[in-house]
């Protein structure tokens, strides 16, 4: 196993409050450097020298003067120009139909023969440079984009945010953008590179670090609700707070995020994850009520029960700020690279609402919520629209066994128990150390650094049996296709049972990590498993339509149960009283609850 990551820096302040528009939530560290002041701006030609792009903006200017159309920068790269931040999407306006196309085609002609790819249905052509050719050697991207489109407003009717279109002019174009910092633009043509264009002060806001929207935000989120969403993402990227007015207006206009396809809202929420304080973002869109409406079961952990003067802490924002722990623990990677790892910290207490109970004597408990919270994982991924393959798996495991490194702790802890959890979390196991390990959010720091320091245990006993069982990504020694030729059978059940067997042998210490030992273990178990398979096989022959539901369990207690009798009469009413017990209990409650 690699050296575990450093632990994060103190925080000033203390833990993170609810947000309030005058009480956002940003970990910036007391003294950092105040954002520059813009006040007597109007030209950005000399911030542009300093971008790696500045001669394709050139050669874009040299172009549109040559075929007479009117061409402006606009949108996020003036933005971050203005803030010194670095962006690979750059963003045209032509003013003219069809000139956006136009203009690309022939940039693309000037920049050595590119191809401009043009989606005539949504008046659009993109450029894509690859970032051997446009970008300094140790850029993180692979690429700069560029995207051309001609100057357009747009009209919304209330039930839908896909809007009417129609050419407009470069003031047009500013008036319909979501927010004041992506509504400037500058000049590309030669006599006026770089002059800026900022008709709703977004310089100012950038001042300010406000997200704040060109007109009425009552109005902007009528139109388009998603830019609610698109206000706290812009919030937690840029470390911005959300101006008074957006806020109320978030509030009011909350339900409208109900007409908005799953798969847009989605986007937006990754681009969040991945902001190195992602916590911003949610704190707003649940103070401002859109959260109900986007991931209600996020917002069901937020709150405190009281009984017998005995409460809880609130389960929302300890997750906001195991998120913000991930995010700071991985901070030396890119935000995308460390997406799923950060979706699992969002999502390692999603069960506590459905456990949650009080005992008189101890308390408030969430027991099992780990296992209650991995069985939750596939319905909310597909109601979110996110992928259902590997990335599924990879943060239903991290949920799952996010309580188990804790209990390795002690120092009277088996080997086995260590063998156990380096055999489930995989590769995967420095991840779920990571997760583990940012769990730790107590205001105490006597016991944050208890907690650091057991699990510095736990990582030492793990390289300690990993180097002498070698159990990363372990597959038994003795494989199925082995098996069915010492045993002459064909692939089964029993061959599951013996493969199970060898490796809970292996994980129990019985037996090393090795092919002879193994191979003796299987000539030691093989009659036993085939019995077993055969009393599998002949249940499974005497069981008929919704009686198949019973095989689930019937193949536990083959598998698993001591007590399975050796006579196989009786072995067969033993299995026919597992399955009538299984039907008469009918479906669980998980398939029953989706």
């Amino acid at each position: 196993m690699p050296a575990k990551s450093p632990a994060p820096a103190e925080r000033t302040g203390g833990p993170c409050r609810p947000y309030t528009p005058r009480n956002w939530c940003s970990r910036r560290p007391d003294g950092m450097t105040e954002a520059p002041s813009y006040t007597d701006i109007d030209t950005l030609a000399d911030r542009l020298r300093d971008v790696p792009y500045e001669s394709i903006l050139r050669t874009i200017g040299r172009v549109a003067e040559r075929k007479g159309i009117e061409a402006y920068a606009v949108g996020g790269m003036v933005r971050d120009v203005l803030l010194g931040r670095s962006t690979t999407d750059l963003d045209f306006v032509t003013v003219g139909p069809e000139t956006g196309i136009a203009l690309a085609e022939a940039v693309g002609e000037a920049l050595g023969g590119r191809t401009a790819h043009v989606y005539p249905k949504f008046g659009t052509a993109a450029i894509r440079i690859p970032a051997a050719d446009a970008l300094p050697d140790d850029h993180p991207d692979d690429a700069l984009v560029l995207e051309f489109v001609a100057a357009r407003k747009e009209s919304y009717r209330s039930d839908s945010r896909k809007p009417e279109v129609e050419a407009g002019t470069l003031e047009d174009d500013q008036y319909r953008r979501d927010f004041t910092v992506n509504a400037m633009a500058i000049h590309l043509t030669p006599d006026r590179f770089g002059a800026l264009l900022d008709p709703f002060d977004g310089r100012r806001d950038l001042e300010r670090q406000t997200i704040d929207t060109p007109l009425d935000p009552a109005d902007t989120f009528e139109d388009d609700p998603l830019r609610m969403i698109r206000a706290a993402r812009f919030a937690t990227q840029l470390e911005f707070r959300v101006s008074d007015r957006v806020f109320d207006a978030m509030g009011t206009q909350a339900h409208r995020v109900e007409i908005l396809s799953q798969e847009r809202i989605t986007e937006e929420l990754h681009k969040m994850l991945e902001a190195d304080t992602p916590s911003i973002g949610f704190k707003i869109l649940e103070a401002s009520g859109v959260l109900a409406h986007v991931m209600p079961e996020i917002q069901r952990l937020k709150g405190v029960d009281v009984v017998n003067g005995r409460d809880h802490k609130d389960n929302f924002y300890h997750t906001l700020e195991v998120l913000d722990n991930v995010a700071e623990r991985t901070s030396d990677r890119p935000g995308a690279e460390t997406r799923w790892l950060r979706w699992a910290a969002l999502l390692h207490d999603i069960a506590k609402p459905k456990t949650k109970r009080f005992d008189p004597e101890d308390g408030w408990t969430f027991h099992g919520h780990e296992d209650v919270g991995a069985r939750m994982i596939p319905d909310l991924f597909r109601k979110w629209r996110l992928p259902t393959d590997e990335r599924l798996d990879y943060v239903q495991k991290l949920v799952r066994l996010h309580l188990r490194p804790i209990a390795l702790a002690d120092e009277k802890v088996t080997d086995s128990a260590v063998r156990r959890l380096l055999y489930e979390a995989g590769d995967d196991i420095d991840d779920l150390m990571t997760l583990v390990r940012s769990d730790v959010t107590s205001n105490n720091p006597d016991r944050r650094r208890r907690y650091q320091r057991a699990f510095d245990r736990v990582e030492e006993k793990m390289r300690a049996v990993e180097e002498k069982d070698r159990l990363r990504n372990f597959e038994p020694p003795v494989d199925g296709y082995e098996i069915m030729e010492t045993l002459g059978i064909e692939e089964g059940v029993a061959v599951g049972i013996a493969k199970t067997w060898i490796r809970e042998a292996i994980l129990d210490g019985e037996i090393p990590n090795e092919h002879d030992a193994a191979y003796d273990h299987l000539m030691a178990i093989k009659d036993e498993a085939l019995r077993r398979g055969a009393l599998f096989e002949a249940m499974q022959d005497r069981l008929d339509g919704p009686e198949n539901r019973a095989l689930g369990a019937i193949k536990e207690v083959v598998f698993e149960d001591p007590d399975l009798p050796d006579d196989r009469e009786a072995a067969l009413d033993y299995l026919n009283a597992v399955k009538e017990e299984a039907l008469a209990d009918g479906p669980s409650t998980d398939e029953a609850d989706p």
